[in-house]
């Protein structure tokens, strides 16, 4: 967001993919659509981007139902849907969204273990935590487009436990496989010797 002050009169270029807010005497007359635009006399022009962004929260903690602490991000997709609303509802408009989205996703964790979380997250929770975001953003003049779940970090030992877990069934498959193998080795000779017998 850029601002320009204008004593006398002139022209300004507004861009596709940004707005901008005339000011005169700290009122804002309008807001300016891309195009060319005369300004008035001592305006002062505030430039807003509104092309879609994305921002990622910073890794959160929270507690599972389980009291496990898994480290979770999300992902935000938005743009600026008012200029006007933008630039003086708030200094911080997205930090209204950011909380939103904390809060939904403690909300939304608080009833499943770690290990739904591990597995379903980034499916179920998205819904969830993007109407919390729109609403907290809309009337702010933020439109949120999208929210996912990015991360899921469980602690180390839960990792280990869970690589533990996954070895001993693959070393269990391995096994049952090569019995497997013997038995039917152990099926053939039997045959040849009971054909031999005959």
């Amino acid at each position: 967001m850029s601002i320009r002050k204008f004593l006398f009169p002139t022209t300004l270029t507004v861009h596709t993919g940004e707005r901008a807010l005339e000011y005169v005497d700290g009122t804002c007359r309008r807001v300016l659509e891309p195009g060319r635009h005369r300004l008035a006399r001592r305006a002062q022009v505030r430039r807003v981007l509104v092309l879609d962004r994305v921002e990622t929260t910073a890794p959160q903690d929270v507690l599972t139902a389980d009291g496990v602490t898994v480290r979770v991000t999300v992902a935000i997709r938005w743009a600026v849907s008012d200029a006007q609303r933008y630039v003086e509802s708030a200094a911080e408009p997205l930090t209204f969204v950011y909380l939103a989205v904390q809060v939904a996703l403690r909300d939304a964790l608080l009833d499943l273990t770690a290990e739904e979380v591990a597995r379903r997250a980034r499916r179920t929770l998205g819904a969830t935590i993007t109407d919390a975001a729109r609403a907290a953003g809309e009337p702010l003049g933020v439109a949120v487009r999208s929210t996912l779940v990015k991360d899921v970090v469980l602690p180390h030992e839960l990792r280990a436990a869970y690589a533990e877990l996954v070895t001993a069934k693959a070393r269990g498959q391995a096994q049952l496989e090569v019995a497997r193998a013997e038995t039917a080795a152990l099926r053939s000779l039997a045959n040849g010797a009971k054909l031999l017998d005959d």
